[in-house]
Formats: structure tokens, C-alpha cells, sequence
């Protein structure tokens, strides 16, 4: 969709900001739309982290980085479809010059033209783990999250077209803040099967009823993407740098609960797989699936904060955010996913909680909507040709079918998902004598997951294991 820039004032002071850390917080939590901070990070020294700067600073340290090539397909660009390499930022700064030392390095097998590359989802608390003091760099107290640094937030870096397809992210709300470039990027949980820059109208003819927000992120600017909300983001500048902080929510627990249920079932069934199938389900970026044992921990660790918030609730007091080892377990868990791969969090909210559109005018209006806080408006249909897209939203048709819906750590095809209550056998499954189709009823255990993790067996599922539980 067209670029709708974002453009704002001069801050008033370097010190002085807009909103006051009460009110930002206020905003954030009663937002239900995109919308970008500005002037509020002005003297926050994370904005220096430009590529040259954080390349001296991390002094050798290598990363990964997922590449692929800079085509506009008709499928999404997966991570199971894409490159992988370890280099210094040393090393991709001198690939995205085109300097002759990067034909015998870790980037040499990919020509710059025809290739993006990103560093995405990097814990600034490993990257930096033996520089504790750079977590202070990051200041999201200006947004009424005291203690939150850079030790509860991840670094995106990459090159001119690195994109990660549309997605919602299971937890909470996410705040972005472009350092470098034009566009954050991140990831999720729940990605859809669409290409939104270049949909397949005929497989999915209902996008042509979606609604896009879209706004170009520059640097100094936080982008607020609201809880649930399907988003697609590309970088339109040589390097981009960008560091986000996901917010808890009190719904995260009962989707932490709907998620570790969901990965018992799909490690448990595909590990029994004969891993000579090919049928690659686990992400390139882990080494092997966790265990039962592992699994089970995760799935009482999760209906154990679950009650924990409740009981907060119920007391009048604010739940309290993961422990550190929950919180490594739960970003452990985010990334072992396929590559149309979710997390039921957010698959659960797609069929039943997906209200943001609803949001009452009234609210609306409280919101101090202006030069320092900017609506990120919906894009007319008739100008309509994707290019940079930093919020994809309100995709009530093309989801009513689950079209876009992947639920499950696998590979899901979702024509059946839209499914009606009935066990009858699909017409075109049946034989001209009325008999199922023995060529087209050969069910996988991919049959079989992408019914078990339909988020609404897993909700209920999780519900009677949390009635259980209470008893």
C-alpha cells in the first residue's frame, strides 16, 4: 500500500516530553489501533546504535542472519524457505557495501542485488551479556514501565527488503523503536498464509475486503501495535536498526496455557514421525524438539502463573510480570515454530476476541491524538499497491475462514479448518458412487494436528485443564 509517513515536529526540549511516563501508559493501555510516539526518546542513548556503532561495540561477536532472495512471490517468505549464516556485524556491513572481502566470507555464496539479509529477534540481554550497562541505553520508564530496559527487549537488523511476513503476535502489545532506517520489523507466533505484497486473490479472494494501516517508521519514532493486531513489515532503507519491548497483558496467561497445551500435542506427534519424511516442522534456528518432560514443566509453569494472576486480580493487585525463568522458557517456546507455525494465544483470539474495529468513537476521541501522537490511518482500497507496510490490521473477512490462520507448530493446509459442525465428507472427497475418495482420505498426522489445535479445541481444552486445576 502507499507510504504514509509519519512525520513529526521538533521535540520542544531534549529533556522535556510530550506525555509524562503516567499518562504514556495510560494511552498505551487504552489504545486499540496503531499508533506512532514522537519526541518522547530524544535522549534515550540507544539512538546512537547505529550498524558502525553497535559493529565496534559487540567487537567481533557473531549473530545469525536469515537471508532471502528479493522476490515478491505468491507464498510468504518463511523462515523454512530461507538462508541462514553467522557473521559479525563487521562482516554484513562490508556484504551490504558489495566490498570485495565478502567473497571468501560467511555472505559470499549471496550477491547483495539479489538477496536481503536480517538479525532478527536478538535478545539485547545475550547480546550483551557481558555489557550489563548498555540495557540502560533503553528507556521504556518514559512509557510507564519502570525497570524495563534493553534486558526485556530485542534487536532487528537488516538490509533493504528484509521483511517478515503478516503476523499477530500472541502476547501482549508491542512497542518499536527505529534506531536506523525506515521500518522495524518483527515477528511472532501466528502468520498468515496471504502475501500481502503480492496476494494470491484467487486462493484467497476475501482479502480483497481487508482494510490496511500502514505507516513509514523513521528513526526516533515508537510504533505502538496493539494486542491481536495482523501486521507486515518490510525495510526500505540500505540498514535498518530497530529494538522492540513486548508489554504483558493479564490475557497473555490463559494464551501461555492454550500454547504449551498446543506444543505438547505437535512435539509429541511429530517427534514420533520418521524424521526421514522431510516434512520440516521444527524452525531451522532449533537444534531438536524439546521433551515431554520439558514440555510438561512449561505447561504447569504457565497454568501455575495463570492462578497467580488471578489471585492478584482477585486481591486488587496488578499481576506480576514472568519470572526471568518463565520468560526464558516462554522465548524458548516462541521461537520452536514451523514456519506457518503459532502459538493458540493468538489463534484463539482470531475467531472469537478479534473486536479492535468495534473500538466506540467516544474512546476514541480521549485519546491525545496530534503532532506528538499519531493515528496510523487505514489506506484507501484504490491506492492500494503494498511496498513499505509497517501495520497490517482489521483482517475480519479474510480470518472469518481462517484463510490466513496457520494454528499449531505445523504445516497447515486450513481448506477443511473453516469447518462446520458436521463429520460429513467433503463433496469433492467423494466418489461418483457416494463412497469417500480412498486417493483423497489418506490422512497425515498434519490431518490430524490441524484439527487438535483449531483454537477453539484448544481454548476449550484449556478451560477444562483450568476448571481441573482449580478443583
Amino acid at each position: 500500500m502507499a507510504e504514509a509517513e509519519s512525520r513529526c515536529p521538533a521535540a520542544p526540549g531534549e529533556d522535556v516530553k510530550p506525555f509524562t511516563p503516567e499518562k504514556t501508559k495510560e494511552i498505551v493501555m487504552s489504545l486499540q489501533q496503531p499508533a506512532v510516539f514522537c519526541n518522547m526518546v530524544g535522549d534515550w542513548p540507544a539512538l546512537h546504535w547505529n550498524a558502525k556503532y553497535l559493529s565496534a561495540v559487540l567487537n567481533g561477536k557473531t549473530i545469525q542472519f536469515r537471508l532471502s532472495l528479493k522476490t515478491i512471490g505468491l507464498v510468504p517468505q518463511f523462515e523454512t524457505r530461507c538462508s541462514y549464516v553467522k557473521a559479525t556485524l563487521e562482516e554484513f556491513l562490508a556484504w551490504s557495501c558489495g566490498q570485495p572481502s565478502c567473497l571468501s566470507g560467511p555472505f559470499s555464496c549471496y550477491e547483495f542485488s539479489k538477496y536481503w539479509a536480517y538479525a532478527d529477534y536478538k535478545y539485547i540481554a545475550r547480546i550483551f551479556e557481558d555489557k550489563p550497562e548498555f540495557f540502560q541505553d533503553i528507556r521504556w520508564s518514559d512509557f510507564g514501565f519502570p525497570g524495563r530496559s534493553g534486558k526485556e527487549s530485542t534487536l532487528w537488523i537488516g538490509s533493504e527488503g528484509a521483511n517478515t511476513p503478516c503476523h499477530l503476535d500472541s502476547y501482549g502489545c508491542n512497542l518499536v523503536l527505529q534506531v536506523q532506517g525506515r521500518i522495524p520489523y518483527e515477528e511472532s507466533s501466528v502468520f498468515s498464509k496471504v502475501s500481502v505484497t503480492n496476494p494470491d486473490l484467487k486462493r484467497f479472494p476475501k482479502f480483497r475486503n481487508t482494510t490496511a494501516h500502514v505507516v513509514t517508521l523513521s528513526p526516533g519514532q515508537v510504533l505502538f501495535v496493539p494486542r491481536h493486531w495482523w501486521h507486515y513489515v518490510e525495510s526500505i532503507d540500505p540498514i535498518t536498526i530497530s529494538i522492540n519491548s513486548w508489554i504483558e497483558l493479564d490475557a497473555d496467561h490463559e494464551a501461555r496455557v492454550e500454547e504449551a497445551i498446543t506444543r505438547m500435542l505437535v512435539c509429541a506427534l511429530k517427534s514420533a514421525e520418521n524424521p526421514s519424511d522431510g516434512d520440516p516442522w521444527l524452525n531451522p534456528t532449533e537444534v531438536e524438539a524439546t521433551s515431554h518432560e520439558i514440555n510438561l514443566q512449561y505447561l504447569n509453569k504457565a497454568v501455575s502463573a495463570y492462578f497467580k494472576c488471578q489471585k492478584a486480580s482477585e486481591s486488587e493487585q496488578p499481576c506480576s510480570s514472568s519470572s526471568d525463568a518463565e520468560q526464558r522458557t516462554i522465548a524458548s517456546c516462541k521461537r520452536k515454530k514451523r514456519e506457518v507455525g503459532c502459538e493458540p494465544g493468538g489463534c484463539r483470539l482470531l475467531t472469537h476476541e478479534f473486536g479492535f474495529s468495534t473500538f466506540k468513537a467516544e474512546n476514541l476521541q480521549k485519546i491525545p491524538f496530534g503532532p506528538h501522537l499519531i493515528q496510523v490511518l487505514p489506506q484507501s482500497q484504490e491506492t492500494s499497491s503494498i511496498g513499505a507496510v509497517a501495520v497490517e490490521s482489521d483482517c475480519r473477512d479474510l480470518l472469518h475462514e481462517n484463510e490466513g490462520g496457520h494454528f499449531g507448530k505445523l504445516h497447515c493446509t486450513r481448506k477443511q479448518l473453516a469447518m462446520s459442525n458436521d463429520c460429513e465428507t467433503p463433496a469433492h472427497q467423494m466418489g461418483s458412487d457416494g463412497s469417500p475418495n480412498a486417493s483423497q482420505t489418506d490422512l497425515s498426522t498434519n490431518d490430524l494436528l490441524d484439527c487438535l489445535v483449531n483454537p477453539h479445541v484448544i481454548n476449550l481444552v484449556a478451560r477444562l485443564l483450568l476448571e481441573r486445576t482449580r478443583v
